[in-house]
C-alpha cells in the first residue's frame, strides 16, 4: 500500500535545523503515526512522503513557507506583567491567548521586566528549514471514526 489520503502512515524520523542539529527524533519519541491529507504533519513533508511505500526513506529540505512559515514581527508583543497567571515566571513558558481577530495561539513567554512581559506567538520553528530522514515504518487504511475525526486513534486519547 502506498501514502495516500486517509491512509494511517507511521514513520520513523529525525528532524534537523539548519545548522545540523537534532531538533527531535523517532529514537528518542518513538515512531509517528499520522493520518495522510489531514494537516496532522507540516505541508511540505506530507507532500514529499505521498506515493511512497513501507520502507522507502525520504531526506527533504522543507522550507518555512511548507514548514511553520516565516516569523513575524507582528506576532511578539508586550503585554503588562499582571495579565499573566500569578505566581514565578521563566522564559520559554507558553500560554494561550487569543489574537485581535479572535483566533486562539500559543504564545512563549521571551522576556521579563518588571511590569512587563514580551510572549512571542511564533513557533519556535517558524523562519527554519526543516530536514527531515525520514523511513516510512507503516501504511494502513484508517478506520472511518479516524477519518471522520481527522487524526489517528491510538488508544492514547478519549473523545
Amino acid at each position: 500500500m502506498k501514502v495516500e489520503e486517509n491512509a494511517v502512515v507511521t514513520i520513523a524520523y529525525t528532524l534537523k535545523n539548519g545548522e545540523g542539529e537534532v531538533l527531535d527524533s523517532s529514537e528518542n519519541n518513538g515512531d509517528l503515526s499520522y493520518l495522510h491529507g489531514h494537516q496532522n504533519i507540516v505541508p511540505g513533508l506530507e507532500k514529499e512522503l505521498a506515493g511512497k511505500a513501507v520502507g522507502e526513506q525520504v531526506d527533504t529540505t522543507v522550507p518555512p513557507d511548507e514548514g511553520y512559515g516565516e516569523r513575524r514581527d507582528d506576532l511578539v508583543f508586550a503585554v503588562p506583567r499582571d495579565r499573566l497567571p500569578e505566581g514565578e515566571l521563566e522564559l520559554g513558558m507558553q500560554f494561550r491567548a487569543q489574537s485581535q481577530d479572535g483566533q486562539e495561539l500559543v504564545v512563549n513567554l521571551v522576556g521579563i521586566e518588571d511590569d512587563e512581559v514580551t510572549l512571542d506567538g511564533n513557533h519556535p520553528l517558524a523562519g527554519e528549514d526543516l530536514h527531515f530522514d525520514v523511513t516510512i515504518q507503516g501504511v494502513r487504511d484508517a478506520t472511518e471514526e479516524e477519518i471522520s475525526h481527522g487524526h489517528v486513534h491510538d488508544g492514547t486519547h478519549e473523545h
